[in-house]
């Protein structure tokens, strides 16, 4: 089978095309590195063509000009929904976020729901997938603890208290199921949840990682106000943030139950199994090092 992702060369997107491809399917990445917009219907339809299903992978978690969350996650999939309808696609999956809904105060949030909302109107055989905390090799959040626990030897916890649960669900798994939705009947029409096998608090999950990259900084519990001023200033001082603003409201929640849409069962075969172990941790880990000059937007080139 022929299958488009869109976001093709991003962290999920990829591992979903390293899973697709083993198992025999054909694999058409489309990503603003590859010329793709999901802005543009007639190139997405041109991508699309002779393509039996499509995985929407792509979106963004800070809106940097014209790169908004209406933009990519709402305009956005509706202009993949149109070009996958032209050039006869049956089938989507969209990646999507385990606590989307509307009315919540929140852009990204609302954004996420208003695209979940698209794709069951599609009129195509679709899945949803909602996901909490996704981690491996090219992640965000590995990738900017290991870089904070080198380079400094404090870390502010997100809340004065560590009740804010979560399940990590790693990369692998969530590849798994986007593409067992490209043909797998029990999952069309299905908004599903897809979380990891073991809840942690969130200041478990970090020391966790802290203690598999090697490193023992003072843990110091800081208002949840801190961490949207320091998000703030990150998304526009760092070319990638260290936190973004969207990320801090998403942590302040927990992330172990679904909200907005009703979820669907997960078939038990598919049920996320792989645990967040200090082995797998490491394997995630991008190359020891602290972050530098190349980080802030001022001096990327």
């Amino acid at each position: 089978m022929k299958v488009a992702i869109t976001g093709g060369t991003g962290f999920v997107g990829s591992a979903a095309a390293l899973e697709l491809r083993r198992r025999g399917h054909e694999v058409v990445l489309v990503s603003r590195r590859t010329g793709g917009d999901v802005g543009d219907t007639r190139a997405l339809a041109d991508a699309f063509a002779g393509c039996e299903a499509v995985l929407h992978c792509a979106g963004i978690n800070r809106e940097i000009g014209d790169q908004t969350y209406r933009r990519v996650h709402v305009e956005g999939t509706r202009q993949v929904v149109e070009a996958a309808k032209a050039a006869g696609v049956r089938r989507i999956a969209l990646m999507s976020f385990l606590r989307a809904r509307p009315g919540c105060g929140s852009g990204y949030h609302e954004s996420k729901a208003a695209a979940e909302d698209i794709v069951r109107g599609s009129g195509l055989d679709y899945t949803v997938l909602k996901c909490g905390v996704v981690y491996g090799r090219g992640d965000h959040m590995l990738d900017h603890l290991s870089h904070t626990f080198h380079s400094f030897p404090v870390f502010g916890l997100v809340g004065l208290r560590d009740n804010r649960p979560l399940r990590p669900t790693a990369v692998a798994d969530v590849a798994r199921i986007l593409a067992a939705s490209v043909d797998d009947e029990r999952l069309a029409r299905r908004t599903v949840a897809v979380l990891g096998p073991e809840t942690l608090t969130l200041g478990a999950a970090v020391r966790r990682v802290a203690e598999a990259v090697g490193r023992r900084p003072l843990f110091i519990p800081l208002p949840i106000a801190f961490h949207y001023a320091l998000a703030w200033f990150a998304e526009r001082l760092m070319r990638v943030p260290l936190v973004s603003l969207a990320q801090v409201r998403i942590l302040s929640e927990g992330l172990v139950a679904p909200a907005g849409a009703a979820c669907d069962e997960l078939p038990a075969d598919l049920v996320p199994e792989l645990r967040f172990t200090p082995e797998r941790i490491r394997a995630g880990l991008p190359t020891p090092g602290g972050f530098g000059m190349a980080d802030l937007r001022c001096c990327w080139r």
